[in-house]
Formats: structure tokens, C-alpha cells, sequence
């Protein structure tokens, strides 16, 4: 439970800070899916991916590297 800065229960703050962290870790496994799903895809097709590869998250604006 969090709690304010006054020391008491802030069960609105605690609600809305594990809905967006449950949101984060739901895109992080998503961008997990589609690296492996490419990582396949490459090495089925012949090919080996040399650099790094960048993705944007379009919704949330995050960036992965």
C-alpha cells in the first residue's frame, strides 16, 4: 500500500501507479514477442542480423534499443 506524504493510505496513488506499471510490463513483452518473432524471421529467410535493432512504441512513445 502507499502511503502520501503525511504517512497515511493512498489507495487512488497505489491504483494508479499498478495500472501503469502493469501497462509498461504488458509493452515490454510485446516488444520481447516481436524481436524474437524477427530474430525467426531473419534466420529462417538466411539471414543474420548484424546491428542493433530500434523499436518505437507507437502509442506510448517509448523507444527499445
Amino acid at each position: 500500500m502507499y502511503k502520501n506524504n503525511e504517512g497515511y493510505a493512498d489507495p487512488t496513488a497505489c491504483t494508479a501507479i499498478d495500472t501503469a506499471a502493469k501497462k509498461e510490463q504488458e509493452i515490454e513483452k510485446l516488444n520481447h514477442k516481436v524481436i524474437q518473432s524477427f530474430r525467426l524471421l531473419v534466420d529462417l529467410a538466411g539471414f543474420e542480423i548484424v546491428g542493433r535493432i530500434t523499436l518505437k512504441h507507437r502509442k506510448s512513445g517509448k523507444i527499445f534499443r
